[in-house]
């Protein structure tokens, strides 16, 4: 491996472990809002503590658009540090590789749209109004980008909830291989 591969490799990982705690806390708290408002019918309460978690205000109200630029953004510098990786890798022959890195590589080309797009709208649509003082209508078109309001109300949820897996099974299968690559180092010592 070359030295440039490794670099990128190395910031791969520096990211994916301050991240994976908030990431993962986002997703499954993006995901029980939807699915728990559009399919449960849950009351507005538990939407709302759902987004308490899921735009870090469990920090305190000044703090939500700070965390939601620092974990959207590590998302997207995950997403752009893995998509170089995965652009030099792709012709490894998945045989030679462990299980949890077949998937993750085998996902991150499908996920890679929908998280940039998830990502991106949510950022702009918290700094949008918390920071340049738009109002919530003026910006709407970023909340119908990522929840995937356009495809209706019927299959808004299935997005969402593709989307959310996409990213769980990401971070999941991610520190699979961070855990192993730890070990490996470990036992070659």
């Amino acid at each position: 491996m070359n030295i440039k591969n490794i670099k990128i490799v190395k910031l791969h990982r520096q990211l994916a472990l301050p991240l994976f705690v908030p990431l993962l806390l986002t997703g499954i708290s993006g995901v029980a809002y939807r699915l728990g408002r559009s399919w449960l019918g849950l009351p507005k309460s538990f939407g709302q503590f759902m987004m308490t978690i899921h735009e870090g205000r469990f920090l305190g109200e000044p703090l939500v658009p700070f965390y939601v630029a620092l974990v959207g953004l590590g998302l997207l510098a995950l997403i752009g540090s893995g998509a170089v990786l995965w652009s030099r890798f792709r012709r490894r022959s998945p045989a030679k590789l462990p299980p949890e890195r077949n998937i993750h590589r085998f996902l991150a080309p499908i996920a890679f749209l929908p998280l940039v797009v998830t990502a991106s709208t949510g950022i702009a649509y918290r700094l949008s109004i918390t920071w340049l003082g738009f109002s919530e209508e003026q910006v709407k078109f970023l909340m119908t980008l990522h929840q995937g309001s356009y495809l209706d109300s019927t299959l808004k949820p299935f997005y969402v909830l593709l989307v959310g897996a996409g990213l769980l099974i990401m971070l999941c299968t991610g520190v699979q291989m961070l855990l192993l690559a730890r070990r490996t180092r470990r036992e070659a010592n």
